[in-house]
């Protein structure tokens, strides 16, 4: 009989041991993570306060629209926007591989331009300044309701379109040799395009340029 107790003993206390070695590891594991976790928070909070990483700054600086027709459910445009993307960084350089810039009336999209490829991209050093521009010229079907044509006509008869322009960027920012992998922001810019008379009378903007558009991230 005590031969038997002992054996149980035995087991219960080897079942123990097993127990506290696995509670062990395991207590030994998250005080690793944690402290990996902590270790990869500091290293992220130092770099972010030696290199002060900012989004980059984007403007119109020119709209010149010389046709904005709607007849026929078709919209006949021609309109030249020029703009200028700041890099306000300090350490960081940007290389802009792509820009695409897509115009929106009335909620429908009636153009879009490639303003930047691969093969015309370009690196943009710290604290400086580059010219974009684009051309957007054709026609487009657009199916606008009663209430968007009557917002057209009130458009037309001002001489003055809400028109708004979302650009689709593909960038890489360069610290030092180092270039890190591509980032793809929005842009939305929101313009009160007047438009230029056939016999070239400039209409008054009702909205100062350079206008400054949103970056999103």
């Amino acid at each position: 009989m005590a031969d038997k107790y002992s054996q149980l003993n035995g087991v219960r206390t080897g079942y123990h041991r097993d127990r506290s070695c696995c509670c062990c590891l395991i207590s030994i594991f998250w005080k690793l993570l944690v402290a990996l976790v902590v270790l990869f928070g500091v290293i992220i909070v130092i770099f972010y306060l030696i290199v002060q990483p900012r989004s980059f700054k984007f403007y119109v600086t020119k709209a010149e629209l010389t046709q904005f027709d709607y007849t026929n459910n078709t919209l006949h445009y021609n309109m030249v926007l020029n703009f200028t993307a700041h890099n306000p960084n300090k350490k960081l350089g940007i290389y802009y591989d792509n820009v695409e810039a897509r115009t929106f009336y009335e909620g429908s999209r009636f153009a879009n331009v490639d303003m930047i490829t691969y093969k015309n991209s370009f690196r943009q050093d710290k604290k400086k300044s580059d010219p974009m521009s684009g051309v957007f010229s054709g026609q487009r079907i657009l199916m606008l309701d009663n209430d968007q044509v009557y917002e057209f006509n009130k458009d037309k008869n001002v001489g003055v379109y809400d028109i708004h322009i979302k650009l689709y960027f593909i960038i890489r920012f360069k610290l030092g040799d180092s270039i890190s992998h591509k980032y793809k922001p929005k842009v939305k810019c929101d313009l009160k395009t007047a438009l230029r008379s056939s016999n070239n009378a400039t209409f008054t903007f009702t909205r100062i340029l350079p206008t400054k558009c949103d970056v999103l991230f």
